[in-house]
């Protein structure tokens, strides 16, 4: 059984680079990843989602034979491994938060960026 993190990530105070931004979002159906900008703070935020465990039996069940054909293994996944994680302490982030098994990212960003919120004011 595989399970899934998902780090959240708040960019230093400079704007990522675009080539990077463009990078990050590349085949992103695959890979899991999504930015959210805050409307209540401008702060954006990096998500990514991280899978340790292999997907070997995802494939298609074939009606006759009852058996799985198709071993689609790490192919469009909606995840990436952690060595392959863009959000590292190296491309800029200085704030990264890693969430368990069933948290919402975007429960998370809203939490944290209402606290974010409550120091600005």
């Amino acid at each position: 059984m595989s399970w899934v993190r998902a780090p959240l990530v708040t960019p230093k105070t400079v704007d990522m680079d675009k080539e990077f931004k463009k990078k990050f979002l590349m085949n992103r159906d695959d890979t899991g990843r999504f930015v959210v900008r805050s409307l209540k703070t401008g702060k954006t935020y990096f998500v990514e989602t991280l899978d340790e465990g292999d997907r070997n039996d995802w494939g298609d069940l074939d009606p006759v034979t009852k058996k799985l054909t198709g071993d689609y293994g790490l192919k469009y996944k909606g995840s990436v491994r952690p060595e392959e994680s863009m959000i590292t302490v190296e491309n800029g982030f200085d704030k990264i938060h890693t969430l368990g098994p069933g948290e919402s990212p975007l429960d998370y960003i809203n939490r944290i960026d209402d606290e974010y919120f409550e120091k600005m004011n």
